[in-house]
């Protein structure tokens, strides 16, 4: 048997010893040669001198695992570059300048904002909070309603003096409410910007906590409600008064008369007006917010059955006549509506014969003029808004198209390219055609039309046409920021008219809490005449308070004596405060279009009634 010679010879195996030694020695000389002339392979140098000795590799033991050293070598190197790199970049970021991206400063309508706002923390009456933050005032008035035997009113504690003296007006602080809520229904993200949301709501319940305690507000009936809270007798007489005395609040110690009413369509559907609106500021307070609703629906049940002018036959008719309770109708519905959803109220507002009596078809010199007085053109403003985003078809539609229409006149009357109303040198409009005390209905006209343009960009629209003109949205505002700017100082005065706003601003106000001095003296109703009548400069500043404002001929008296140009009101500030946040801030953040809807139902327009059947 052979077998393969892993040295390149034939191997015999078993095979018979027959060779002679010659042989052999021949045979392995061949051999010799053979496995000399041929390289060994790696198998078979391992069968001649057996398995070759390796290198040892090393390990690094870690406790919880062994790895190989290099490997732990580049890893710690790794690591360690790592390091030195980020903190190479720390290095560079910590000492390159940085480019920080502030916050811009706050325009001057923001500014203006806050200070206006704080006018209503000063003229606040009752037991003060401690963050009323006005140093020289303090609580007053604690006695409202006790005072007076005749009334069964007995808690009035609260609500806000009308003006520099110390009279709580229900009727022009109703209006100031309403102003006041209804610029933070449109404009809540703005004042949510200035940092001042909650600060105005605040202002709102401290009225409307007032107005509810001045009628029977968990009737759903009532016969009377109160009208105003203390007196201001001008005859001159001895008894001590809110017009004779000049005394701070803190200080008073006479009685104060109540005076009620008991036929009041105007004041009534004010105050309605003021807690309707007032109801969808606090939606999100459902109990409270239920209770005002409650209570604006009975007063303006109470409008409608007990028909008369409150100022009828009384003082309020020298400080703040009505002159109709029509408006106050069609103002007061339209915003029970907004608050309730009650078609009923909306039907009522858009009654023609209502509306008629309202002057929505009079025209005349007053015409489009909104007021405290005159609601008309505010509630026309308010339901286009209505058309504008709802459509509610008919049987609206007729006095809802009439309505819009006639705000898009009333806007047109504004541009100095008509001849409506005139305009001082200084460029401010005269709606009150140069009568006294003209700011407050500049700054309600300069409300409106940035509303009514922020409306319009609202639906899409770009403008609209005065006759055959078309106009810019943007118009609308530029005026009511030239009338603003007036106000805060671009006049030919170079005057603020709203106190602590810039440098140069009225030192004289008619105002007997910031005439006296906080000095612990307590002057008696004469006593403080020398204050009144002192040519010194106020010693407390009532910030934010928008006086009366200049004559036509943009003249002004700074004297404390003279109401006409130093005496600010609750109506005026609250007008002013209405126009600051809507031209406030970023140009682009408009009105919030749904919370005024919230409690409206789905629209579905009635169609109308079918022809009569022709008859031949």
């Amino acid at each position: 048997m052979y077998g393969r010679d892993p040295w390149g010879g034939a191997l015999e195996i078993n095979a018979t010893d027959s060779a002679t030694d010659d042989d052999r020695s021949r045979n392995l000389q061949d051999f010799d040669k053979a496995a000399l002339s041929r390289n060994l392979d790696e198998t078979q140098q391992s069968w001649l001198l057996g398995p070759t000795e390796q290198k040892k590799k090393k390990y690094v033991d870690l406790g919880c695992i062994i790895v190989s050293r290099k490997v732990f070598k580049w890893t710690v190197g790794c690591i360690i570059a790592a390091a030195l790199i980020a903190g190479f970049v720390t290095l560079i970021v910590k000492t390159v300048p940085k480019h920080r991206h502030h916050n811009p400063p706050p325009d001057n309508y923001t500014i203006a904002l806050r200070k206006a706002l704080m006018f209503f923390n000063a003229q606040r009456s009752g037991k003060l909070p401690k963050h009323n933050n006005v140093s020289w005032r303090g609580s007053s008035a604690l006695q409202d309603g006790k005072s007076d035997g005749s009334t069964t009113f007995k808690n009035l504690v609260g609500g806000y003096y009308d003006a520099g003296d110390a009279i709580k007006f229900n009727f022009p602080q109703s209006f100031a409410l309403t102003m006041l809520s209804w610029s933070v229904i449109e404009y809540p993200a703005k004042y949510e910007a200035a940092a001042e949301l909650t600060h105005v709501k605040d202002i709102i319940k401290w009225g409307t906590d007032y107005l509810l305690k001045t009628f029977n507000s968990s009737a759903d009936t009532i016969d009377r409600v109160v009208a105003q809270v203390g007196i201001g007798d001008t005859s001159g007489g001895p008894d001590p008064n809110d017009h004779y005395c000049w005394v701070r609040p803190e200080d008073i110690d006479y009685p104060r008369p109540v005076t009620e009413c008991h036929s009041c369509s105007d004041l009534a559907a004010e105050m309605a007006a003021a807690l309707a609106s007032a109801s969808i500021v606090f939606k999100d307070n459902k109990v409270y917010s239920q209770k005002l609703v409650h209570g604006a629906r009975t007063l303006f049940k109470f409008a409608r059955e007990q028909r008369g002018r409150y100022s009828s036959g009384n003082e309020a008719s020298i400080f703040y006549n009505s002159t109709s309770y029509w408006d106050e109708f069609v103002w007061g519905a339209s915003w029970l509506y907004y608050a309730t959803g009650n078609t009923s109220y909306l039907q009522l507002a858009t009654t023609p014969g209502i509306v008629k009596h309202a002057g929505a078809f009079w025209g005349g010199p007053d015409y489009g003029v909104f007021s405290w007085d005159n609601k008309l053109f505010g509630a026309q403003v308010l339901l286009s808004r209505l058309r504008l985003f709802l459509s509610p078809g008919y049987p609206y539609e007729e006095i809802l198209s009439t309505f819009h229409n006639q705000t898009s006149i009333v806007m047109c009357s504004f541009l100095p390219f008509f001849t409506s109303f005139n305009r001082t040198k200084g460029g401010l409009i005269e709606l009150n055609h140069g009568r006294p005390q003209p700011l407050q209905y500049v700054v309600n006209a300069a409300f409106l039309a940035t509303l009514y343009s922020d409306y319009l960009a609202a639906a899409d629209a770009p403008g609209w046409y005065c006759g055959p003109h078309f106009y810019s949205t943007d118009v609308l505002r530029e005026f009511a920021q030239t009338q603003i700017d007036y106000i805060l100082g671009k006049n030919p005065r170079k005057m603020s008219y709203v106190v602590g706003f810039g440098n140069h601003y009225p030192k004289h106000v008619h105002h007997r809490g910031a005439s006296v001095p906080k000095n612990k003296v307590k002057y008696n109703c004469k006593g403080g005449w020398k204050w009144r009548d002192s040519s010194k400069p106020n010693p407390n500043t009532l910030v934010g308070a928008m006086v009366a404002g200049p004559d036509k001929n943009d003249g002004f008296h700074d004297v404390r004596t003279n109401y006409n140009y130093t005496e600010p009101t609750l109506a005026g500030n609250a007008g002013l405060v209405a126009a600051l946040v809507a031209l406030s801030g970023d140009k682009s953040v408009g009105i919030d279009k749904n919370t005024i809807f919230s409690a409206v139902p789905p629209m579905f327009p009635t169609p109308p009634p079918p022809p009569a059947a022709w008859k031949p």
